[in-house]
């Protein structure tokens, strides 16, 4: 399979009190193509910023990070961002949808920043394909937690990314609607060929994945 993501020789460490804490160390790791890779660990053991400097939304300290064989290290914010939002679709524990816009406008607002054509109707046949076609005019408020993750995950996918990065993403859901949002993910990555990387306390989920992967005070083992 080819190669997507490949991060050689990662470091991230922050300045505290004229001390460095070292949050990730030599991070080394390849991602193909359809894979699916779920990372486990304590908290605090540094799963969250390895999933944060994959998305760009975090700089690495040292080494070097690959998408499809485009370094990203000393791009700018501005490119990192193009690459994020046309390639990459991350859900997160929280949702952070925009809390006066729609359900429909949410997922539709991604497609509009990217120049679609007709994005309210992709944004619907996306909703409808999560089982929130009643949901559409509905503000996240109106919404249980399930239906405001499945959401998170349509806009995350709107753009049909390469990558889906998941951070806890059945962390604030009972046991229902967590089957329900493994289910979503695996069923779509499966029918579209996205890689996804998955961060998760659940051992159940994490079991879904091809691989998985420990992380242990900031590094693989």
């Amino acid at each position: 399979m080819t190669t997507l993501l490949k991060l050689q020789n990662v470091n991230l460490k922050y300045q505290n009190d004229k001390k460095n804490l070292i949050v990730l160390n030599n991070i080394n790791l390849t991602v193909k193509k359809k894979e699916t890779i779920s990372i486990v660990g304590e908290s605090g053991s540094g799963k969250t910023s390895l999933i944060m400097l994959i998305g760009g939304l975090e700089k690495a300290t040292s080494g070097k990070i690959y998408f499809n064989n485009k370094d990203l290290t000393n791009l700018s914010e501005d490119k990192i961002s193009e690459i994020r939002r046309k390639n990459i679709g991350i859900v997160f524990q929280s949702f952070y949808l925009i809390p006066n816009y729609s359900a429909l406008e949410n997922v539709a607002l991604t497609l509009e920043l990217n120049k679609f054509r007709n994005p309210n109707s992709q944004a619907k046949e996306l909703l409808h394909r999560f089982g929130l076609k009643n949901r559409f005019n509905n503000l996240p408020s109106q919404l249980s937690g399930g239906e405001q993750q499945r959401v998170a995950i349509a806009r995350a996918i709107a753009m049909k990314p390469e990558l889906i990065l998941a951070d806890e993403p059945t962390g604030n859901l009972d046991s229902e609607n967590s089957l329900m949002i493994s289910k979503i993910l695996f069923k779509y990555v499966a029918e579209e060929g996205s890689s996804l990387i998955m961060v998760t306390h659940d051992h159940k989920l994490a079991n879904k994945s091809k691989r998985k992967i420990k992380i242990i005070d900031g590094k693989i083992s």
